[in-house]
């Protein structure tokens, strides 16, 4: 069942290429963004093996140019939602008989597919269709999105090798079927390499797929799809379909074969899905697998001790409030700072905010681009409209938006007075990041609790000291405070294999992505006895006389 394939090397991370000045790899990618630029796509929904379009199509735009058109998809509807489940219970029968060494091959071609000659498109795509800087597109739409695929891979092998103990005259194995049903994928706007993830990894454990990733991002997923379907994906293992979320959710949810749910997006939307899920829990053959990843409000809290690391704050700050625009569920937003190192921090951090350059992604210089798209400039410039109304808070830095040619809001620092205002507390998914200064003679105790208690989420969070006994103070009070915690650096920035992802509270399920507990949770175990020497009386030697 196993032989042979264990002489495959246990994954590594992929290398991440810098796109320094004069490196080939820049030249490729900024010749690849001009093309896609420059090119009209239309892109269908991939539903079993037909490529189906619509009619009714809808424009691609970058968020940092929203008057280009780069292309148009095509819109379904509730007939194609049922279209795609019923592809994909018509595959499920071949590809879950199919060796599970034969189902990660496939993925282990895409990811080699993606570390080659797919290489530059993927990131072209998701620096024009998600306004990422070639940076941050390199280690999501690349490097993370290969690092799930081999190491999921891995995985699977690490699961197969762990086997019960057998006794003499007996043959104890585990096996790991696919859960019975279709999976559901919706993915995030902010991450190509979720969206490759969250449907590739049920599949890899022999599980069918209905993929729907969020509008915004459907440029870069279609380029996933055709890599997967190249790498030899066979038809209706992973269906993508863009339809509206009520629109998949009355077919998904209603549906008696429904499996499990992975998701990544709103704590709102999470939580009304389990709802419906939960009332319909008497349709389904068996209890469905949920796994969610939602939304974050990331601190960064210094203690009094950190005097000597104040400059590494202030690139904490810049790097994990303002790489993609904040638009990361891990991105840090608020900031609890002590009074003896605010002046040097303050000083530092707004000398570096100076040099931040905020444009379009094809200028290499700019390391702030667009916000994703219209609700969340909105969104977003509503929450500094409040800061800059406001007698708790004052902007230090930035506080500037405009739409006119893209979705762009400055870098924006704010300073409160007030532990509990309301951008200390609510999710705001952009570059806006709140600082609260406090008395450095305060408890640090009572720091953390504050720390620990403003916010429902709990995703990721950083704390920074030179004080070894305070940082196993701040270990211990914030263990439910974060999934993914860091002392001395930012909050922002997992890798897969080294800190698998995912929190808890309002942040999801925790099942952390990129971990060997996630891929079990695509899986029903079955456990197998064979007994090679059949017993062939009842009698018990404690029954003798």
């Amino acid at each position: 069942m196993i032989k042979g394939f264990f002489n495959v090397p246990p994954a590594k991370n992929e290398p991440v290429v810098d796109y320094a000045p004069g490196t080939p790899e820049r030249e490729a990618l900024q010749k690849k963004y001009k093309e896609l630029y420059n090119g009209n796509i239309e892109v269908p929904m991939y539903i079993g093996g037909e490529e189906v379009v619509t009619g009714d199509t809808h424009e691609l735009t970058p968020p940092h140019d929203h008057k280009h058109v780069i292309g148009k998809y095509h819109r379904g509807n509730k007939e194609h939602v049922q279209k795609a489940v019923d592809s994909a219970l018509a595959a499920k029968s071949k590809w879950e008989k199919m060796s599970w060494e034969q189902r990660v091959s496939i993925f282990l071609k895409a990811a080699d597919l993606i570390s080659g000659p797919y290489r530059a498109e993927m990131n072209a795509a998701t620096m024009l269709a998600q306004s990422k800087n070639a940076y941050q597109s390199e280690i999501d739409a690349v490097a993370e999105i290969i690092d799930f695929l081999r190491f999921n891979a891995d995985y699977m092998t690490q699961l197969y090798r762990e086997q019960p103990y057998s006794p003499k005259d007996t043959w104890n194995r585990m096996e790991f079927r696919p859960l019975e049903g279709f999976v559901f994928a919706i993915t995030p706007f902010n991450f190509t390499a979720i969206a490759g993830n969250l449907p590739s990894a049920p599949a890899m454990a022999g599980n069918t797929v209905v993929w729907k990733p969020a509008d915004s991002q459907i440029y870069s997923a279609q380029l996933i799809m055709r890599i997967f379907k190249e790498a030899g994906l066979p038809d209706g293992v992973i269906n993508l379909i863009y339809v509206d979320g009520p629109d998949a959710g009355d077919v998904v949810f209603d549906h008696e074969d429904f499996a499990g749910l992975h998701f990544t997006g709103s704590t709102k939307v999470f939580k009304h899905l389990w709802k419906t899920i939960g009332s319909n829990i008497d349709k389904y053959k068996s209890y469905p697998r949920i796994v969610g990843e939602t939304g974050g409000k990331d601190f960064i809290v210094a203690h009094p001790s950190a005097e000597s690391k104040t400059q590494a704050i202030a690139t904490a700050i810049i790097r994990g409030a303002f790489e993609f625009q904040g638009q990361k569920c891990s991105a840090a937003s608020r900031c609890y700072f002590p009074s003896n190192l605010w002046p040097q921090l303050k000083e530092e951090l707004l000398n570096d905010m100076k040099t931040l350059k905020m444009g379009s992604p094809d200028d290499f210089s700019n390391f702030v681009n667009a916000v994703i798209d219209r609700p969340a400039f909105d969104k977003i410039s509503g929450y500094i409209d409040k800061a800059k109304e406001s007698k708790d808070a004052e902007i230090i830095a930035g506080g500037n938006y405009d739409d006119s040619k893209g979705y762009f809001i400055e870098p924006t620092v704010i300073l409160t007075t007030d532990p509990h205002f309301v951008t200390m507390e609510e999710e705001i998914f952009g570059p806006v990041v709140t600082i609260y200064v406090y008395d450095e003679k305060e408890k640090w105790s009572d720091v953390l609790k504050m720390v620990d208690e403003t916010s429902p989420y709990a995703l990721t969070g950083a704390v920074f000291s030179q004080d070894r006994y305070a940082i196993q103070e701040a270990t211990e009070a914030l263990t439910h405070s974060a999934g993914n915690f860091y002392i001395n650096d930012k909050p922002t920035g997992s890798v897969v294999g080294q800190q698998p992802f995912g929190g808890a509270r309002g942040s999801g399920t925790n099942d952390k992505a990129g971990a060997k507990l996630n891929m079990l949770r695509w899986m029903s175990a079955r456990s197998i006895k064979e007994n090679f020497v059949p017993v062939n009386d009842y009698r018990y030697p404690f029954l003798g006389q």
